[in-house]
């Protein structure tokens, strides 16, 4: 029967298991529960290919006890109370761990019959998920168990499993290996972090071997040709999807051009062109904003032309659209302020309007001016002072003009107008 690979070599010990040293090295909490034995409700927190179900396997070979295993996304009520029905039985006689994978995947009900289970610790649950547990978990459940955040593995710690996967299927092969320079290397960075990805890439180049040969030569346009696009993390409904979203705005925010490119690159490679365009037009109104106004009609042309020419030449105008934003002066002055009247109106304050503003259902000039409404035009430079804001928010600031030189040349403007005005 044929068993994969990276299950045939899984770690049966932490010292085995690779990266996750905030964790698992010595010393690390998690390492520290494990050795003791006393083992909570655990919630595993990561990307996939990051070790969450080597680290369960392991918990419960040293805990003694039976390791029962579901997936969210088939599971049901029914095989949660099949699993309990074990519990006291020569079955499961030092109680049952209980590895759940993808346990977002479970609604409301289904973990309301979980907790039920887990409540007395003859179940342990060892739930694992590759989305924000606190938007996804019952928080009944979160709070009787310890999340711990599998992080993506770098590229050394991916390469220090390949050499061992290597080595591994050469002895049982009974071939000689040898590998180009840069070759496998190449494997443990196109793999994105995902160590089941670069291990499945290694079963591979062995299974493509030529049997009449003793030896296999791993050459880099074979690693090329199994790896492929692997590296790309994506899932538009995920939090990786959120996660460079918020990379990119953030480097653009920062003024990072080449950061903006790269995750701009990563939501194109991904096919997301479209997440794509819809950021970018949020960050020219928020973080460049009051700035460089014009960068508003100019994102939304490059936006425009992206969609009017598809891919690939979408990606050169909205390129240009990052870069410009990335090097241009920011302003979140506009962005504050309309966040700063929203909270006044959340707060119930506002009131009526004041009366001089009302619409008294005529168009009439004339009976505007009765209301004491003064029109700003028959003024010097257009401007007199009156009340705009209702009574219980006079002299209620919201807009601050921020430090770029346009904005301060339109504060120096209106200093001077209001100077001049008695």
């Amino acid at each position: 029967m044929y068993q994969p690979l990276a299950d045939l070599i899984r770690p049966k010990t932490l010292d085995d298991v690779v990266g996750q040293e905030h964790i698992l090295g010595q010393g690390a909490v998690l390492r520290r529960l494990i050795d003791s034995g006393n083992i909570p409700n655990l919630i595993f927190y990561g990307p996939s290919g990051t070790g969450k179900t080597t680290v369960a396997n392991i918990i419960a070979e040293k805990t003694h006890r039976k390791l029962c295993r579901l997936n969210a996304t088939t599971a049901s009520t029914a095989d949660i109370k099949e699993i309990a029905s074990q519990l006291d039985t020569f079955l499961a006689p030092n109680g049952i761990l209980l590895y759940l994978d993808e346990i977002q995947s479970f609604n409301k009900k289904q973990q309301q019959v979980l907790l039920e289970h887990i409540e007395n610790g003859k179940i342990t649950l060892i739930a694992s998920t590759t989305e924000n547990p606190y938007f996804y978990v019952f928080n009944a459940i979160l709070s009787r168990s310890t999340i711990f955040e599998f992080k993506q593995l770098t590229p050394q710690a991916v390469s220090k499993a390949m050499d061992r996967a290597v080595s591994f299927l050469a002895e049982r092969n009974a071939l000689e290996v040898t590998a180009e320079p840069g070759a496998l290397e190449y494997a443990a960075s196109a793999c994105g972090g995902d160590l089941r990805k670069a291990l499945n890439a290694v079963e591979v180049l062995f299974s493509a071997a030529d049997p009449g040969k003793a030896e296999l030569r791993i050459t880099l346009a074979d690693v090329k040709a199994v790896t492929q696009s692997s590296s790309m993390r994506y899932d538009r409904d995920g939090d990786n999807h959120y996660d460079l979203l918020s990379a990119l705005q953030k480097s653009i925010r920062g003024s990072d051009p080449d950061a903006a490119c790269h995750y701009l690159a990563r939501l194109l490679e991904a096919g997301d062109m479209i997440s794509a365009c819809r950021r970018l037009m949020v960050i020219a109104a928020e973080d460049v904003g009051l700035a460089y106004p014009q960068i508003l009609p100019i994102v939304k042309s490059c936006v425009d032309m992206a969609h009017m020419l598809g891919m690939p030449e979408a990606r050169i105008p909205l390129a240009d659209a990052a870069v410009l934003m990335a090097t241009a002066p920011k302003s979140n002055s506009a962005y504050l302020a309309i966040g700063a009247a929203q909270a006044d109106l959340r707060k119930g304050k506002g009131g009526t309007f004041p009366r001089h503003l009302q619409n008294m259902h005529a168009d009439s000039y004339t009976m505007e001016r009765e209301q004491g409404y003064l029109y700003p035009h028959d003024y010097p430079n257009h401007w007199v002072r009156q009340q705009y804001l209702p009574d219980d928010l006079r002299n209620t600031t919201y807009y601050t003009y921020g430090s770029n030189k346009l904005e301060q040349a339109a504060k120096a403007y209106w200093d001077q107008v209001k100077s001049q005005t008695p």
